[in-house]
């Protein structure tokens, strides 16, 4: 050996070795492995693409759990309270339920269970409806929180061919139902939940309400009839100049009538001055018309659905009163505006209308626009 290879001195450190057999398993371990006895953290078997994809997974699981607390919150903060259910087809009467724990409040409500995509309905119109409504009642005392409820009318339970309604729409008396039905559409079933201040007014109390109940309503909206509505087809000019002449329209009038000065025909008359483009109404059918009548000896106006600002329904199978109107408006177009002219024994027969002053020998003078046809 070199002289450099020698050792020169102590070492800087000594190291100081535990023997072996004192030293306790939890203090050793052979490479520092603890067989599943020590603290440490037991190494994984994964590659570190599988454990970064194993975090990414338990963190997306533990945001999906913390989401789904927090939506069960918020559908339980927000979730809707009780509501008016309306079942069953449209046009056919509804099964309704009010809740006892959904009581009346102040304001209108207004919604639609059924959304038609016909005409809409403007201040004015006359609406062809078949409805139901309900008198709602908010309880007393320790039942407060609650109401009760009954139906009033419903006009699904009428005799058929009365079912349906036509409902003028600013005219009904009930303003909430006025104002509700404003902007809805032909084919729609609306719900109005109508407060006392907004009711029957003056008229509740003979319809069984109380001072301060409400009414709800549930209404089908068959057809909708613009105000003053009128015929609308091809003019077939009428040149006789023993015949009335009728001229233009006149606001809130109807069409202008003139009755010449001659002897009226013995016969009834029944003439098409404007041909409409809509189907034949047949005897069955219930025809919803605008008219306005006349007398022949004076021309005197008696009756008029224009003035009144809404049109009338007439089954056509009458065979009651005036025979020649209904008889004259059968197999006619929809569209059509037609003159019935009518001798007594057409009319009102022998005893004539005193309250009309219509004479038993009268022969009277109709003016009719057939708008349309009453759904069954």
């Amino acid at each position: 050996m070199s002289e450099d290879d020698k050792p020169r001195g102590e070492p800087a450190v000594k190291a100081k070795l535990p023997n072996a057999k004192n030293i306790r398993s939890p203090e050793f371990t052979p490479h520092g492995i603890s067989s599943g006895r020590g603290r440490g953290p037991r190494p994984s078997a994964l590659t570190a693409a599988q454990a970064r994809k194993r975090r990414r997974l338990g963190i997306a699981g533990t945001l999906v759990a913390v989401l789904a607390i927090a939506g069960a919150t918020t559908w339980y903060v927000t979730r809707p309270g009780p509501q008016i259910e309306v079942t069953g087809a449209f046009g056919q009467s509804p099964k309704v339920t009010i809740p006892k724990k959904l009581v009346p409040e102040n304001e209108l409500k207004v919604s639609q269970k059924i959304k038609g995509t016909g005409t809409k309905i403007a201040n004015g119109d006359t609406a062809l409806v078949k409805f139901v409504f309900y008198q709602w009642a908010k309880g007393t005392g320790d039942k407060a929180d609650e109401s009760t409820s009954k139906e009033l009318q419903s006009s699904y339970k009428l005799p058929a061919g009365q079912q349906v309604v036509p409902m003028p729409i600013g005219k009904t008396e009930v303003k909430g139902l006025d104002k509700g039905l404003v902007g809805q559409t032909a084919g729609s079933r609306v719900v109005l939940q109508v407060p006392p201040k907004e009711g029957f007014g003056q008229a509740g109390p003979q319809m069984g309400l109380g001072e301060n109940d409400a009414v709800v309503f549930v209404v089908d909206v068959l057809a909708v009839y613009p105000k003053n509505a009128e015929a609308k087809g091809t003019a077939k000019p009428l040149d006789d100049k023993d015949l009335p002449s009728v001229g233009a329209m006149e606001a809130g009038k109807g069409p202008k009538l003139t009755v010449p000065k001659a002897d009226p025909p013995k016969d009834m008359q029944v003439k098409t001055l404007i041909e409409g483009t809509g189907p034949k109404t047949t005897k069955d059918d219930t025809a919803f018309v605008n008219y306005k009548g006349v007398i022949w000896r004076d021309g005197k106006e008696f009756d008029n659905s224009w003035s009144k600002g809404s049109p009338a329904m007439f089954p056509l199978n009458t065979t009651e009163g005036m025979k020649g109107f209904f008889k004259g408006l059968q197999g006619q177009k929809v569209g059509s505006r037609v003159m019935l002219i009518l001798p007594p024994d057409q009319g009102y027969g022998k005893e004539g209308n005193p309250q009309a002053g219509i004479k038993g020998d009268d022969t009277t003078v109709f003016v009719v626009d057939i708008l349309g046809t009453v759904p069954k």
